[in-house]
């Protein structure tokens, strides 16, 4: 359908959407890009259950991270962590 992208920021539910947007300065800009299937934050093992604040403005960051330095050549490299990491943290895989 076109709607997410291979790499981008992982979408989440619209009512944590409103929740994290007023926790964390910013939140909404990673929703400027398609959402991905992987990202720089799953890819850097921030994947799964957020069971704190830490979790979620860690993604945030490396999410926004992302947006702003966006390369195919940075696809490339968290496509890679993204296996890399699936193999080795296989406890965080869902």
């Amino acid at each position: 359908m076109g709607d997410m992208s291979i790499v981008g920021p992982r979408p989440h539910a619209v009512p944590m959407n409103y929740k994290f947007s007023a926790e964390i300065d910013n939140f909404m800009f990673r929703h400027t890009v398609k959402p991905g299937i992987t990202g720089l934050a799953q890819a850097k093992g921030f994947r799964g259950e957020t069971r704190d604040f830490y979790d979620i403005y860690s993604r945030c960051k490396l999410d926004i991270f992302y947006v702003n330095n966006w390369s195919p050549f940075l696809d490339l490299k968290i496509i890679f962590w993204t296996i890399v990491s699936l193999l080795i943290d296989k406890d965080k895989a869902y």
